[in-house]
């Protein structure tokens, strides 16, 4: 009996919106160039939306992945953001984008882009401290920024306001003591630094690497990656991830 030939599985296209405390950032499938507006308190669902919708108004896309800056449960987020306007939760994104939405943390899909192996400790440095964990291809959101540190919490000394505060100098300090309390307390085989502010920092923590914003963008990706394509997971997330990457770096030569 003949062999059943694989018919090819069409990938469409995805709109991966990262949505942070400063900016929103987009990136299509097939675009090269990230787009961005300033967010910020005032910022609201709607008006997030109604400004991805106009900026990524000449793109093509099918599907849209969104990074959002608080814990999320069955795609939808669970507690309003720090440094935006409420309204989030049970916010329909579907019906406002009138396309199929995928919703996860905004340090999960950084991290997601970042993936290679193992048990991976993403930790970002940006409007706040976003945190997340992969274990063998598995995704663990966390809310690790809001736990007693010192006088405050994690995020109050390593966050962007503390960057103000702090000066460099210290800031850098209470970075490698959180990120070295970290690993000591979860035992990751990689650990990837992320965020804006990563660029801040004079060397890396042992055995930690730099992370890139563009992986952002590839984690959106990857989020319809096992709903597209019939080869393994770990392939098609380390393919999708390395062309958008690519993709993003080349404009920066």
């Amino acid at each position: 009996m003949a062999a059943k030939e694989t018919q090819p599985v069409e990938t469409k296209s995805v709109l991966s919106v990262d949505v942070g405390g400063t900016h929103v950032k987009i990136l299509a499938t097939g675009q090269s160039e990230p787009r961005k507006f300033t967010s910020g308190p005032t910022l609201t669902p709607a008006r997030m939306v109604a400004g991805v919708k106009k900026l990524a108004g000449d793109w093509q896309y099918e599907l849209v992945s969104i990074g959002y800056p608080g814990p999320v449960l069955r795609n939808r987020p669970v507690a309003e953001p720090h440094n935006l306007a409420s309204g989030w939760m049970g916010f329909n994104f579907e019906k406002a984008f009138g396309r199929p939405v995928k919703v996860i943390n905004d340090a999960a899909m950084q991290a997601l882009g970042s993936y290679k192996s193992g048990k991976m400790l993403f930790l970002g440095l940006g409007t706040g401290l976003g945190s997340a964990m992969i274990v063998e291809g598995l995704i663990e959101p966390m809310e690790l920024s809001h736990l007693p540190y010192k006088k405050a919490t994690y995020e109050d000394y390593v966050g962007e306001r503390a960057l103000e505060r702090w000066g460099k100098k210290k800031w850098r300090h209470y970075v490698e003591d959180v990120i070295g309390r970290l690993i000591a307390a979860l035992e990751p085989d990689d650990v990837v630094i992320g965020g804006g502010n990563v660029r801040v920092l004079k060397k890396l923590p042992p055995g930690c690497r730099a992370g890139d914003n563009a992986n952002a963008f590839a984690g959106g990706f990857r989020l319809w990656a096992a709903d597209s394509a019939p080869a393994p997971a770990s392939a098609r997330m380390a393919d999708t991830a390395s062309s958008a990457i690519r993709s993003v770096a080349a404009t920066r030569r």
